[in-house]
């Protein structure tokens, strides 16, 4: 089945996609600020620009050069204007034919008054010839007052009207304060945007002007405007090497990850587990992630494996019982006479027996969690013991109470086959004993009989195992026994081990975590059982068939 192209499922997609965008907001980021910062400092170049010349003309006005005899720019491009309180224009820069932003918009001088007297005057004086020229000029005044009105003014709230911003220097001194604004204006018939700076200066006779200068903006429109072209031009060619880089790296990167999915997946067509991924020598998340794939399959060839060998082991177990029953239906069918029930009745019940174990280790082997509930530990020790009456004696020395949380037929079964395998192999006695170790129930069962090895301790809990000379598919189980022991121990949270007794032959120990019950009973103090049993003889009980 061909598979459909979905290119943003997968991860170097994704990945490329990701690093690209993160560029880009970087790169627009980074270039705004950029086009900001340089058309900040242009902008401050052209206001010291216009500052200069401005008050170089505001200190011509200071020392009482006369309007018309001022030293104005030369065609230069740099539009001047002089503007007196009453928004009348005083002096204009060559070819200027427009301008916007001052407070007068006009472009042709009005001719200014001869002074009275070139000595300086009281400040009263200089009120009184203020006066009279407002009056003299009223018409002037209000036809500027109505182009004003009108829009011809300039776009700047704080410098326009009379130009009451800023402080008023003193006669003969140009004003610390400048004014700057962007505006456009017209010289020599070309119209561009101009950063403009307006000072103030009073002439020795008392007459205050506004002196306007402009620097010209195109150097930093040019600027700005190249800047910005080259982002548009290499911000595309610089996000495609971006993504081409991404995508190449991260397949490279992903490549040892592509060759783990391909062996999975041919292990999984090939049901083949002794087959292991590449693991790759970087040493990285992906090395590690090839190492537990491979400590998984090795897990999981082990187990399977072992199921293996279960099954086979199963097989052949129940393979006797069954021939020897069916021979034996056989023979007495032909012949009534030689039918051995016992024999029959015995491979039955041993059929039985090792189809319930079958049965108990596959459901532990799915996982089947034991009901958990109260009970008396050494009540269960004492009634398992009680059951062996005829057989081999078994000695019990139980501390009383002991109480853990599990499944009693469960638990019943673990002493079963632990006393059943004490009394197979003892020679003379079988002793158990129970007592606590903290937050522990300790159980021990231990026979006189030749012992463990200890290179077979730990094999002896696998199934289907039985030493060579321990015992024969007669006179012993299938070898199922302690491996259902193990099993049930683990699932009630416990262990056990196998080690030597003290005085000759194997000791199996068995430890399970007591339960919140018996904790909270030995916290409140020392507990004595209502009976007064000491547990050192066995309660009689029903023997089990």
């Amino acid at each position: 089945m061909k598979r459909s192209f979905r290119p943003f499922r997968s991860v170097r997609a994704r990945t490329a996609l990701f690093a690209t965008a993160v560029v880009a907001l970087a790169l627009v980021v980074a270039g705004t600020a950029v086009v900001w910062a340089l058309r900040g400092n242009l902008v401050s170049q052209a206001d010291l620009q216009a500052e200069v010349t401005a008050r170089d003309i505001a200190s011509q006005i200071a020392v009482g050069t006369p309007y018309d005899k001022l030293e104005l720019p030369d065609g230069d491009g740099s539009p001047v204007q002089v503007v007196d309180p009453h928004r009348r224009v005083r002096a204009v820069g060559e070819g200027l034919q427009a301008i916007t932003v001052t407070s007068a918009t006009a472009v042709t001088p009005v001719a200014a008054p001869a002074p009275a007297a070139t000595a300086p005057r009281s400040s009263d004086d200089d009120h009184d010839d203020d006066r009279d020229d407002d009056n003299d000029d009223r018409n002037d005044d209000n036809d500027d007052r109505d182009d004003h009105e009108n829009g011809d003014s300039d776009d700047n709230d704080d410098n326009d009207g009379d130009d009451d911003s800023g402080s008023i220097p003193g006669r003969g001194e140009v004003s610390g304060d400048v004014d700057h604004m962007t505006g456009r204006a017209t010289v020599n018939g070309r119209t561009a945007d101009y950063r403009f700076a307006a000072v103030r200066a009073t002439s020795p006779f008392g007459e205050t002007a506004t002196v306007y200068a402009g620097a010209p903006l195109a150097t930093e429109q040019r600027a700005v405007r190249t800047v910005v072209t080259a982002m548009l031009i290499g911000l595309p060619l610089l996000l495609a090497v971006v993504a081409g880089v991404t995508w190449l790296t991260t397949r490279r990167a992903l490549r040892p990850v592509e060759d783990i999915r391909a062996e999975l997946s041919a292990i999984t067509a090939s049901s083949d587990l002794a087959r292991r991924v590449p693991e790759p020598d970087s040493h990285d998340e992906i090395a590690r992630l090839a190492a537990t794939t491979n400590r998984t399959l090795a897990a999981l060839e082990a187990s399977v494996e072992q199921q293996r060998r279960f099954v086979a082991d199963a097989s052949h177990e129940l393979r006797s019982p069954i021939a020897s029953l069916r021979t034996q239906l056989e023979v007495a069918a032909a012949h009534p006479e030689l039918l051995d029930l016992e024999g029959a009745v015995q491979d039955t019940v041993r059929l039985q027996d090792l189809a319930a174990d079958l049965l108990l280790l596959a459901r532990l082997d799915a996982g089947e969690q034991p009901q958990a509930v109260p009970l008396d530990l050494d009540d269960l020790v004492r009634e398992e013991a009680a059951r062996r009456a005829d057989a081999l004696p078994v000695r019990v020395t139980l501390e009383t109470p002991v109480r853990v949380d599990g499944s009693r037929s469960r638990l019943a079964r673990v002493l079963r086959n632990l006393l059943d395998n004490a009394q197979r192999h003892a020679t003379g006695s079988v002793t158990v004993t129970l007592h606590t170790e903290g937050t522990t129930a300790v159980l021990r069962v231990a026979d006189d009989g030749p012992g463990v090895p200890v290179a077979e301790r730990e094999r002896i809990f696998e199934r289907f195992v039985r030493l060579d000379d321990a015992r024969t598919r007669d006179d012993g189980g299938a070898g199922l026994g302690l491996a259902i022991v193990r099993d049930v121990v683990r699932r009630h949270g416990g262990d056990i081990t196998v080690g030597d007794a003290p005085g000759g032959g194997a000791l199996f120990e068995v430890r399970l975590p007591l339960s919140e019950d018996h904790r909270a009973r030995e916290s409140a103090g020392p507990v004595v059982r209502p009976e007064g049993r000491t547990g050192d003889e066995p309660k009689a009980g029903r023997r089990r068939d």
